[in-house]
């Protein structure tokens, strides 16, 4: 099941998830209050607010204080964006299948990375003990970022959930094991004192 951990643009803010199911898609969004954005089909939808009109001089850019104000937000905000995906994404290791960002074009006409999406393979394991070791490193990439946002700390719950449902499933399967052995070694104690008794019964007889 893949996870996709994701990012968009100013105080981070998480605001994408789904649970962990088999087969499905859970996202964790790293979102930022420059502008408005909306969650749709599991990702992030980002839009910066209009920048407002100025009649302030322009700078040596070509742009207005309030419009050069706007590109330095955007600026911070793509910095921490791919700096938030990154730490996602290195973590995720070999689970990740690839990072991808929404842009937002600023006053000086650049694009900036306002939303981020890191997709990771969650799907469970083939045994108890694989699917243990997913879970594992997807709470740990969850909680890549040096900052986790809620939305974070809920992905590596979620995360948390599927190791305890393996752990009680490799539980399950290790007593019914010990179970088989235990009955398995008393069959065969029982199918020994029976030789036993008819090899003496044969003694006796011909004696």
């Amino acid at each position: 099941m893949p996870l996709a951990i994701s990012a968009s643009g100013a105080p981070a803010a998480h605001d994408i998830y789904q649970p962990l199911r088999a087969h499905e898609a859970a996202h964790v969004g790293h979102r930022h209050a420059l502008g408005s954005g909306e969650v749709e089909s599991a990702a992030v939808h980002s839009e910066i607010a209009p920048v407002p009109e100025s009649s302030e001089a322009e700078g040596a850019s070509g742009l207005s204080a309030e419009e050069e104000r706007v590109v330095a937000e955007l600026t911070r905000t793509d910095r921490e964006v791919r700096a938030h995906e990154q730490a996602h994404l290195a973590a995720a290791g070999g689970l990740a299948r690839g990072v991808s960002f929404n842009y937002a074009t600023g006053p000086d006409g650049k694009q900036y990375a306002v939303g981020g999406e890191v997709s990771i393979d969650t799907s469970p394991g083939s045994t108890p003990e694989e699917t243990i070791q997913k879970a594992q490193q997807i709470r740990a990439a969850a909680n890549a970022p040096a900052n986790p946002s809620g939305q974070d700390r809920q992905v590596a719950s979620a995360a948390a959930a599927l190791e305890a449902a393996a752990r009680g499933e490799l539980a399950q399967s290790e007593r019914q094991e010990r179970e088989q052995q235990q009955t398995e070694g008393q069959a065969k104690a029982f199918a020994s004192v029976g030789e036993s008794s008819d090899i003496g019964n044969l003694l006796n007889v011909i004696a």
